[in-house]
């Protein structure tokens, strides 16, 4: 068992929080943790980032138990599609609502060996030993330009069109998902964010702060929240963070409200 914590803040600019964060164990006993980054004019980001969590949880909350973390990343998958399938319908149904989507980076546990899922910009990292590796690879035009070399890791930090994703669920009638399978051992931690964490927090402290023992980890996820406030804030920011127990059978969950 797991312990699970998440925190999600409208930010210091935005009027209304389009992310949607979900993390729960479900009836059959894995561990799903959803973080979903919504895009779209009057109010649509919301709406599209919450039908894709409300979708893929809908879809996830009747699996059989005993299935190994592929046959539920396969699982997973399909309730991703599903949940493209019913944004995109959505969409292009009601004007108000046209071009609206949404990312999404989800990861399902059956024990200690999970999958990850993701399209868009939203990110997940694995935390182990002071160590921090991010799982995912970002769909978006700045790090389409940072493998062609057309620009540094400098420059991406600040390039005007950093939030614009060249994959998104809800935008096309179909879409690509992405699979990654990770492992956690006792003490291991999954970070799963949308980009106003990951644009305002390195790599390096996030790691400092996982590994700060002394905070819990609800205080843990506080404190990335923080600080990514404490450098501008422009952004929605999602954190979703799942720790390894190192016993088993005494896993709590952490949440805030």
């Amino acid at each position: 068992m797991m312990n699970c914590v998440y925190v999600s803040d409208v930010g210091r600019v935005r009027s209304v929080n389009e992310d949607c964060t979900w993390v729960d164990q479900l009836e059959s006993g894995y561990t799903l943790a959803i973080v979903a980054d919504g895009m779209g004019g009057h109010q649509a980001g919301d709406i599209a980032s919450r039908m894709a969590v409300d979708t893929i949880t809908g879809d996830l909350g009747a699996l059989p138990t005993g299935l190994s973390a592929e046959a539920c990343g396969e699982e997973l998958k399909k309730a991703i599609l599903h949940a493209n399938e019913a944004v995109f319908r959505q969409a292009t149904e009601h004007a108000e609502y046209h071009n609206m989507g949404t990312t999404v980076v989800a990861g399902i546990f059956a024990g200690n060996d999970g999958i990850i899922a993701h399209i868009g910009d939203s990110r997940a990292y694995h935390y182990r030993h002071g160590q921090i590796v991010q799982l995912t690879d970002d769909h978006s035009l700045v790090n389409e330009l940072l493998k062609s070399k057309q620009i540094s890791e400098e420059e991406a930090t600040v390039h005007p069109h950093r939030n614009v994703v060249t994959r998104a669920l809800g935008t096309d009638e179909r879409v690509e998902v992405d699979l990654n399978r990770v492992s956690l051992e006792p003490g291991d931690i999954l970070l799963l964010c949308s980009d106003g964490l990951s644009n305002y927090v390195t790599p390096e402290q996030m790691a400092l702060t996982l590994g700060s023992d002394d905070l819990g980890l609800k205080g843990r996820a506080d404190h990335l929240l923080q600080l990514a406030l404490n450098a501008g804030g422009d952004d929605n920011i999602s954190v979703a963070l799942l720790e390894q127990h190192e016993d088993a059978g005494s896993g709590t969950k952490e949440w805030n409200s």
